[in-house]
């Protein structure tokens, strides 16, 4: 069975989980310390990062936007970059929006600063961080309630990997309680509709030691 190497708040991993699932493919955790530096890890990963899909036949796909552009590739059906080429260019578009634009803004702010760094021993949180995160996301969210406004999801009109990365961040972020729901009503609902795929299922089940998720984290109906 392929394995995925993945840290359990990480959202780029939480992006993998979920297309994964999407696609039926079954696959086996294995969380990664990264601070310990395996060798064996190294040798499928020299950049010491997570994700890392390792297919049965022992090729290893690293990064989280190359693993999901080879799972695309390979498992085509069903279709998570799915229309025309101008439909697929935004999907990615929208993709990189959050693993790069929300990722620095928010998600390293508030899930790296708050979680990470004390699991990777990286010292202690940045307070400035913290409050620039808490104050980013609220742009973040109005945008996502501007695009679900005006489409059925947040690429257009299919379910896809846009959706998926950005529910990957906000899961994260769900987890600590650092998302303001009640004052973004329209992507609480598109939220929500995410959070009723079978494929979010193990995501909302997730349990971190010493860390429990809110009592709304796993509500289907917040």
């Amino acid at each position: 069975m392929r394995v995925l190497y993945h840290l359990w708040l990480s959202p780029f991993c939480r992006k993998v989980r979920v297309m994964l699932t999407e696609k039926g493919l079954p696959f086996e955790l294995k969380t990664e310390n990264l601070w310990q530096r395996r060798p064996e890890f190294l040798a499928l990963n020299p950049a010491c990062d997570v994700p890392v899909l390792v297919e049965d036949d022992g090729r290893a796909i690293a990064d989280s936007a190359a693993i999901c552009e080879y799972v695309e590739e390979t498992c085509p059906s069903p279709a998570l970059i799915p229309g025309t080429a101008a439909e697929r260019a935004e999907v990615r578009r929208l993709v990189a929006w959050f693993d790069v634009k929300f990722n620095r803004e928010v998600s390293e702010c508030l899930v790296g600063e708050k979680i990470m760094k004390r699991f990777l021993r990286m010292g202690q949180p940045d307070s400035r961080a913290i409050r620039a995160g808490k104050a980013n996301v609220h742009t973040h969210l109005d945008y996502i309630s501007w695009l679900i406004e005006r489409r059925n999801w947040l690429a257009g009109p299919n379910f896809s990997l846009a959706d998926i990365a950005a529910a990957a961040h906000l899961s994260a972020l769900d987890y600590i309680a650092e998302v303001p729901w009640d004052e973004h009503e329209e992507a609480k609902q598109w939220y929500a509709r995410i959070k009723s795929r079978p494929s979010f299922r193990a995501i909302l089940a997730d349990h971190l030691p010493g860390e429990p998720p809110p009592k709304h984290y796993a509500d289907l109906d917040f």
